[in-house]
C-alpha cells in the first residue's frame, strides 16, 4: 500500500449528497470516519471544516457529471485533490454501496489503481470555458445555416448554388429582402447581388424564381435573429478571451509561427494544455492524454490492436484541424513528411501522424519556451542538399540504379 498520501478522504459525489470516508493509512478499516453531507455552499464549507479536524491531507473524488466542480473549488485550495475516472472505480455486482464507493477510492488511490483526470488551475479553467462555449457557439451557427438551406430548398429558390457563402454580404441582402417582402419580384432579387458575385444576373433571377411561404418566412426571419445573436455573442466571448490571454500574448505568437495554426487554435491549445504545458512531463505524456498516439493492445506477447486511445476531445479536433491546415502549407516539413507517408500509409492515416507530430513540436514550443524554427524545404542550406542528394543516390545504387551527382558549384560552366 502507498502511503505517501498520508490521511485521504474518498467523495462520492451526487447531486444533493455527498458520502465521505475518512481513511488513515495507520489505522484498521474499521475505525475510518465517515459522514453524509448536503451539496450546498454552506454544507461544502462545514465538509472542509470538519476534513481539517481529522487532519486530512488528500482528497479524491469520482467524476460525477458536473457536480463534482463546486466540491473541487471549495476544497482545492486547503487539500491536494485528485479526480477518479468513474470506470476505474466500479464496484463487483451486488456490493455496490455509497460509503463503499468513497472507501474503494481511497484504497484504489493508495494501490494506483485509479485512473486520475487532469483537472488545470482555475484561471485556465476560465479560459476553456471562453474556447469551448465559442466552439459550440459556431457550432449552432453551422446548424441553422442548414435549416436555412432547407427553407429555401422548400421554398423553390435555389440561389445557394451560385453563392460561396449563403451567409455572405449578398446572401445576407437576398435572405432579409425575403423576409420582408411576400411579392417581391426575382429580379428585384438578383439586383441585390454585389458586383463581385460570378453569376450572371439571368442565373439569379432564375434561382430566385420560387415561393415562401408565411411559415417559412416566420421561420426564416427567427433563424436570422439568432445566427446575428450568436455571432454578436462569439465576438464577445473573443474579446473577454483577448483580455484574459494578455499575459501569453508571446506564447500565442510562438504557436501562430507553426504552420496551421492560427489564433483561435493558439488560444484553444493554451486554454487544454496551459501556456508552458506544466502538467506534461514529457511529449510522450502529452500526446497520450490527448489520445494522438498509437494505442496498445497486448496480450500474451501479441499486440491485438493499435487504435489511439480515448483523450482529451478537444485538443483531438484542433490537432487534426492544424495538421489539415499545415500540410497545404506550401514548402513546409509538415508538406514534406505528409506526401513521404501518403503512398505508405493513405491520406487519413498521414494526416492523423503529422498531427502527433505536430503535438510534439507544441510541447516542445511550450515546455522549453523556444521559437519555431522550420526545418523545411525552405530552410535547407547547400550542405543539407547535398547530403540527402547522397542518401537518395546511395539508395538508388542499392537498388541497382547508378547516377552520378555533379554539384552546381562543380560544373565546368560554374553555374546551374
Amino acid at each position: 500500500m502507498n502511503t505517501e498520501y498520508g490521511v485521504t478522504a474518498g467523495i462520492d459525489v451526487h447531486k444533493k449528497w455527498l458520502y465521505v470516508v475518512v481513511g488513515d493509512p495507520d489505522a484498521p478499516e474499521r475505525c475510518w470516519a465517515r459522514c453524509r453531507v448536503g451539496s450546498t455552499t454552506e454544507e461544502v464549507d462545514g465538509l472542509r471544516k470538519w476534513l481539517q479536524q481529522r487532519k486530512v491531507t488528500t482528497v479524491v473524488m469520482e467524476s460525477t457529471a458536473h457536480y463534482w466542480r463546486p466540491v473541487w473549488m471549495a476544497l482545492e485550495r486547503q487539500f491536494t485533490l485528485w479526480l477518479a475516472q468513474a470506470h476505474s472505480n466500479a464496484a463487483p455486482k451486488g456490493r455496490k454501496t455509497d460509503y463503499a464507493d468513497a472507501r474503494r477510492l481511497v484504497k484504489r488511490l493508495w494501490a494506483g489503481d485509479l485512473r486520475l483526470s487532469f483537472v488545470p488551475e482555475a484561471d485556465q479553467r476560465g479560459w476553456r470555458e471562453l474556447t469551448r462555449m465559442r466552439v459550440q457557439y459556431t457550432r449552432e451557427i453551422a446548424r441553422l445555416r442548414n435549416r436555412v438551406e432547407g427553407l429555401l430548398e422548400d421554398s423553390r429558390i435555389k440561389v445557394s448554388g451560385l453563392l460561396s457563402d449563403l451567409f455572405g454580404t449578398t446572401g445576407r441582402r437576398i435572405l432579409q429582402a425575403l423576409v420582408v417582402g411576400d411579392k417581391i419580384k426575382p429580379h428585384e432579387l438578383a439586383a441585390l447581388a454585389d458586383p463581385r458575385v460570378r453569376a450572371t444576373r439571368e442565373e439569379l433571377e432564375r434561382a430566385l424564381d420560387g415561393k415562401v411561404e408565411p411559415v417559412q418566412r416566420l421561420l426564416l426571419g427567427q433563424i436570422l435573429k439568432q445566427v446575428d445573436l450568436l455571432e454578436q455573442q462569439i465576438e464577445e466571448i473573443e474579446v473577454c478571451l483577448a483580455q484574459e490571454l494578455k499575459a501569453q500574448q508571446e506564447v500565442t505568437e510562438r504557436l501562430c509561427a507553426i504552420p496551421g495554426i492560427g489564433v483561435e487554435a493558439a488560444q484553444a491549445i493554451i486554454a487544454e494544455m496551459g501556456p508552458a504545458a506544466a502538467s506534461f512531463p514529457s511529449a510522450a505524456q502529452a500526446a497520450s492524454w490527448i489520445g494522438v498516439c498509437p494505442g496498445r493492445q497486448e496480450s500474451a506477447g501479441k499486440s491485438t490492436s493499435d487504435t489511439s486511445p480515448k483523450g482529451n476531445r478537444q485538443m483531438r479536433r484542433i490537432l487534426c484541424q492544424c495538421a489539415w491546415a499545415a500540410i497545404r502549407s506550401k514548402n513546409t516539413i509538415w508538406e514534406q513528411q505528409f506526401r513521404r507517408m501518403v503512398p505508405r500509409m493513405g491520406a487519413k492515416p498521414a494526416v492523423w501522424a503529422v498531427a502527433h507530430r505536430l503535438l510534439r513540436v507544441i510541447w516542445i514550443v511550450l515546455r522549453k519556451g523556444v521559437p519555431y524554427v522550420e526545418y523545411g524545404p525552405v530552410a535547407e542550406n547547400p550542405h543539407q542538399l547535398q547530403r540527402r542528394l547522397t542518401r537518395v543516390l546511395r539508395q538508388l545504387s542499392l537498388r541497382g540504379i547508378n547516377y552520378s551527382l555533379i554539384l552546381a558549384s562543380e560544373s565546368p560552366e560554374g553555374g546551374a
